[in-house]
């Protein structure tokens, strides 16, 4: 019973605010005007503070293990590489593989990963975890261009696609709060403090606009597709990177660290690249609301049975 209670108040107040959101945009607090405004505030200036703060305030040069973020790396190439090879051999359609592609590797880590670790070791975690969110961030940006680029028709422009990558603002923030933490650069208290306050408000601001993007639209016509991917995205995928992890001898908050990489949703970034790539997006929004749904059910899962057997 004590690790079932545990389980709920990890998940529940992010899935309270999830619905919040979607509340608030069924009577009409908010529109949809509104929630593409306030999802680009939230990307552009809430989460690369957020990244900055908790880099920052992490003694980083003695978080970094190696070994934890070789791991992670590499663990996310092979995933990236088989899905590469099993893909194309089971959907025919170039536009549906690069989604499908994305949507079982790439998560909403920044998301969910800060307050999925905090709530389950509290803020001795967040060094760990928001040192390796720096580090898979660019890392799934690249996956993402190369893998749409790869089954695009119109070939991009690999020098602006680099340049957008290195301008991502998420990229920037991480980046800035490692030079900021190894170089032991102080900043004004005042400033420390109002980076804090803003800071605090990232992710309970973008749990909400999350929430309220949620929306049901054509899913009958993909439902096979889409429970198959989802099954794979929320069960099979963390499953792999725990599996892998605890072999390697990871426990802890390292281990949830890399748990709060693999288990959370399809990250809302690939259907906004799906628009620009011209792919599938349809089959994209309906990964990300689809896998948003039920990813706090398997994640509610994965807690229980990891605090049961004692590796949380």
């Amino acid at each position: 019973m004590e690790n079932l209670i545990f389980s709920f108040n990890v998940i529940l107040p992010i899935f309270s605010l999830m619905l919040m959101g979607t509340f608030l945009r069924k009577v009409k607090l908010l529109d949809k005007e509104f929630l593409e405004k306030a999802n680009d505030f939230a990307f552009k200036v809430l989460l690369p503070i957020l990244l900055f703060n908790n880099i920052y305030k992490s003694h980083i040069s003695e978080v970094i293990n190696i070994k934890f973020i070789l791991f992670a790396v590499l663990i996310n190439f092979v995933i990236v590489g088989i899905l590469f090879i099993i893909v194309p051999k089971l959907v025919k359609e170039n536009r549906d593989r690069s989604i499908i592609i994305q949507g079982l590797y790439r998560t909403n880590f920044v998301l969910f990963g800060v307050p999925l670790s905090s709530n389950i070791f509290g803020t001795s975690s967040l060094g760990t975890v928001t040192t390796l969110t720096a580090i898979i961030i660019p890392l799934y940006n690249f996956f993402a261009v190369f893998i749409l680029d790869w089954y695009s028709c119109d070939k991009s422009d690999y020098k602006k696609t680099i340049v957008s990558v290195i301008k991502n603002p998420l990229i920037i923030g991480s980046c800035m709060g490692i030079i900021f933490s190894l170089l032991n650069i102080k900043i004004p208290q005042f400033a420390e403090k109002t980076i804090s306050d803003i800071a605090a408000t990232a992710t309970p601001i973008a749990l909400i606009i999350l929430g309220g993007d949620i929306e049901i639209k054509n899913l009958g016509k993909n439902m096979k597709l889409l429970f198959q991917v989802a099954v794979g995205k929320l069960l099979i995928v963390p499953a792999i990177v725990i599996i892998s992890a605890v072999m390697f001898g990871f426990r802890g908050v390292e281990l949830g660290a890399l748990f709060s990489m693999a288990a959370p949703s399809v990250s809302v970034s690939s259907y906004t690249m799906a628009l620009q790539y011209e792919c599938n997006s349809e089959l994209a929004g309906q990964l990300v609301f689809i896998t948003t749904l039920f990813s706090p059910i398997t994640i509610f899962m994965f807690i229980f049975v990891l605090k049961s057997v004692g590796l949380f």
